[in-house]
């Protein structure tokens, strides 16, 4: 979404769609005891930010990757699962060949399906917002997995230090 879309939602309160002062914030100000003529002057700045977000949205816009849900499934999701969370043939012939209840597959495709359902009517809000949910959510992740490498390399040099194992950040059950 756009960077102006963004900054209207954040001061929603305050502006129109246009980037004009709305009414009430108008009279709220006066309230406070501020004249026309400070409130003309604060109303230009809000409609110069306006614009200067317009025009970058024109001239440099940002790129807007889309996520969906099944680029956050499990690599053994992706085995067991479509994009829209309903069970794979091929799983399912694999899972009645060992026995699975067909009540239990059924309960696993639907709370798939609703894992999908909910990260689409999320990521829909979000978008609204002008705010990329998947691209958040995918940066989380990388961030995580990025912190997991750098407390694993500490571990080492803890352990190369002769640090106290029960001091380090992993599980007692990590083979060292």
């Amino acid at each position: 979404m756009s960077r102006l879309k963004r900054w209207l939602n954040m001061n929603l309160k305050k502006l129109n769609e246009d980037g004009s002062l709305k009414e009430e914030y108008i009279q709220q100000l006066r309230s406070y005891g501020f004249d026309d003529d400070y409130i003309a002057e604060h109303g230009q700045g809000f409609k110069e930010e306006y614009e200067r977000f317009h025009l970058l949205d024109k001239t440099d816009p940002e790129p807007w990757l889309i996520y969906t849900a099944y680029d956050f499934f499990t690599e053994e999701e992706k085995r067991k699962f479509n994009p829209d969370g309903s069970l794979r043939p091929e799983y399912v012939e694999y899972a009645r060949s060992i026995s699975i209840s067909e009540g239990a597959l059924e309960e696993m495709e639907r709370r798939k399906k609703i894992d999908v359902d909910n990260y689409n009517e999320v990521s829909a809000r979000y978008a609204e917002q002008g705010v990329n949910f998947g691209e958040q959510q995918m940066q989380e992740r990388i961030a995580n997995s990025k912190s997991y490498i750098q407390r694993r390399k500490q571990m080492e040099q803890d352990l190369r230090n002769f640090e106290d194992i029960d001091s380090l950040p992993f599980d007692k059950d990590t083979k060292y």
